[in-house]
């Protein structure tokens, strides 16, 4: 790989800026200065920034806590996003599979691999999704069917899939559906006559929500939990 290009990846610059390194002697390469933008780095060379190493960077996997408030967008007018909340290296490259409202909270999936999320939110994988649901109103024994035979949304032409409804409380359920739609979950309630007004989401395939983790707080993922979306 040219230099130029490799400093490009690793420090998240552009081409031009990282040429102005290479002028100013900034980086070295073996314990070498080197100028040349064209010259060509492998594995086995050691590559250093102001004595700090560089390395190429997999894909990379994580979980949040997603709190509330926060969106999963990179970008918000209103709301601060979820990538402020990563001590990571260019955090902007990375994105959500799966996005949540900014009032639902949970599980978060983030990754700079866009054929692996694509398996968790492209409809032609079935890939479920468990949320723990607080409604405004007691939540009536007729839902379970009901979810189960699909409901009509509203502005939707076909009814939802198949959902499981379990009811835990008066006013508590845990819902787990596998599809994506905007807003699902309050839309399918809402079309029952009820109203959500707490969602947490728990689980996504088989990846549950580490219940280490604080709100706010993330982790990379397991070799295991990551290939758990490849195995379909």
């Amino acid at each position: 790989m040219r230099l130029d290009k490799f400093l490009g990846t690793t420090l998240g610059i552009t081409r031009r800026e990282a040429g102005k390194l290479l002028r100013d002697k900034m980086i070295e390469v073996d314990g070498e200065i080197v100028r040349s933008a064209s010259f060509s780095v492998g594995d086995d060379n050691n590559v250093e920034f102001n004595g700090r190493p560089l390395r190429l960077q997999g894909p990379r996997y994580f979980m949040l806590n997603k709190p509330q408030g926060f969106v999963c967008s990179h970008v918000d007018d209103f709301n601060p996003t979820v990538f402020v909340l990563f001590d990571e290296v260019s955090p902007e490259k990375m994105h959500v599979a799966g996005r949540l409202d900014s009032d639902t909270t949970g599980l978060t999936l983030l990754t700079d691999d866009g054929q692996w999320s694509h398996r968790i939110t492209s409809p032609r994988h079935v890939c479920e999704k468990v949320y723990f649901v607080e409604t405004a109103d007691p939540i009536v024994a007729e839902n379970i069917a009901q979810f189960e035979a699909g409901v009509q949304l509203n502005g939707e032409k076909e009814l939802t899939r198949p959902a499981k409804l379990e009811i835990v409380g008066e006013r508590e359920g845990v819902l787990t559906i596998t599809e994506g739609k905007y807003h699902q979950v309050k839309r399918m309630f809402a079309a029952v006559g009820n109203r959500v007004v707490g969602l947490h989401r728990e689980r996504v395939g088989a990846v549950e929500l580490d219940e280490d983790l604080e709100p706010g707080q993330y982790r990379p993922l397991t070799d295991e939990e990551i290939a758990s979306f490849l195995a379909k």
